[in-house]
């Protein structure tokens, strides 16, 4: 089989996932044209061949808002406009996006259904299946919801899920697939060592907040929580969202407001690979507090997964949940709640947790991702 992947994600979660997807589809023989943006990261072990024809929504920084919009609703579509073109010109058959995305659907769907109609295979992974982010009067919202669905023969989910599609959409099969584990490299530092480096004394406790620092976080509430302790650390590494996310600044106003400041540690940045398990390795506790907006995966907590800490693990309902509490993780919490943080956090020291580690590993793997892929594509009618 040709499979032409679809991912205009250069960094972040959306993009490693899509490389560990792709690399395992094409370790099982399938021939995988990867479809990315010029500044889309190279070398880093990929078995596809990439294809660096889409336009990078860089999210630059634009006092004029509609200027922002114009420019990003024009980059989707554009995108969009050249999926349908590559499609067309090198004779693809099956494709996957990277990521179901409703913006502006109703505009760059309809060459894809037509597509869809003369017998290509379209599927999707639904990273986020809950749509409740409103771009836009709500008609259009519905509309635009389903108008991404419109085309799609299959979407892949991380939790059984009944999809709201906009209207009914007979063609459409939802499989559920398991989200696989992000590797790292393993620290270079002894946990004293790094601990030493980070100015952490060493029988502290120390709780990491990893990756993007956005509002949905509640980065704010575990300050608020911290403020009843007087022994926890915090170590936060990552990079600022885009703008329209609160700056970091705020949090750290906030951390000397609750005098909490002299034990927060910021490194507001991109963190290398090579870097990434010294934080790890410093840390008793990974912090995933996010809002009960959140309904999906969290690539956080497949990095965890590496260095085998437990989490604080909040949420909507999603796969987040399922995991951490079947697979004993860490400690669930209400979403959203300073007292269930602090709850949350008595609960993790005296807890003696019998984490299943291996048993989430192995359920929770690329190689069995891309065979579930896989499979229902082979099972569907593909155009001659």
């Amino acid at each position: 089989m040709k499979l032409l992947y679809y991912s205009p994600s250069s960094y972040g979660g959306l993009a490693d996932y899509a490389h560990e997807q792709a690399n395992a589809l094409a370790n099982l023989g399938i021939e995988v044209t990867f479809m990315c943006t010029p500044n889309y990261p190279k070398n880093r072990g990929e078995l596809y061949q990439t294809l660096p024809v889409l336009q990078d929504d860089l999210n630059q920084k634009q006092s004029n808002k509609v200027i922002k919009v114009v420019r990003h609703i024009n980059t989707t579509v554009s995108n969009y406009q050249t999926l349908a073109k590559t499609i067309t010109t090198q004779d693809f058959n099956a494709v996957l996006l990277g990521s179901y995305a409703e913006y502006f659907a109703p505009i760059w769907a309809g060459n894809l259904k037509k597509l869809a109609q003369a017998g290509v295979v379209f599927g999707a992974i639904v990273h986020d299946p809950v749509r409740d982010f409103v771009l836009g009067p709500p008609w259009w919202h519905r509309w635009s919801i389903a108008a991404a669905y419109s085309f799609l023969t299959h979407a892949f989910v991380h939790e059984p899920i009944e999809l709201d599609t906009g209207r009914f959409t007979p063609q459409l099969q939802t499989t559920v697939i398991p989200h696989g584990i992000y590797q790292f490299p393993q620290a270079t530092l002894s946990q004293q060592s790094a601990r030493e480096a980070l100015g952490i004394p060493p029988d502290a406790r120390v709780m990491l907040a990893f990756g993007h620092i956005r509002d949905g976080k509640n980065l704010d509430l575990v300050l608020q929580a911290m403020a009843q302790f007087s022994d926890l650390y915090l170590l936060v590494a990552g990079k600022e969202q885009s703008s329209g996310q609160r700056p970091v600044i705020c949090y750290q106003k906030l951390a000397e407001k609750l005098n909490v400041a002299e034990r927060c540690r910021w490194h507001v940045r991109f963190i290398p690979e090579r870097e990434v398990g010294n934080f790890f390795v410093a840390s008793d506790l990974v912090l995933l507090t996010y809002s009960e907006a959140f309904r999906s995966a969290s690539g956080v907590l497949n990095a965890t997964v590496n260095y085998r800490k437990p989490c604080l693990a909040s949420s909507g309902e999603s796969v987040l949940k399922s995991v951490v509490e079947k697979y004993q993780l860490g400690i669930w919490v209400f979403p959203d709640s300073v007292e269930a943080i602090v709850n949350g956090l008595n609960r993790w020291m005296n807890a003696d947790f019998h984490s299943k580690w291996d048993q989430y590993i192995a359920e929770n793997s690329w190689p069995l991702n891309a065979k579930l892929v896989l499979s229902k594509f082979n099972q569907l009618p593909i155009k001659e």
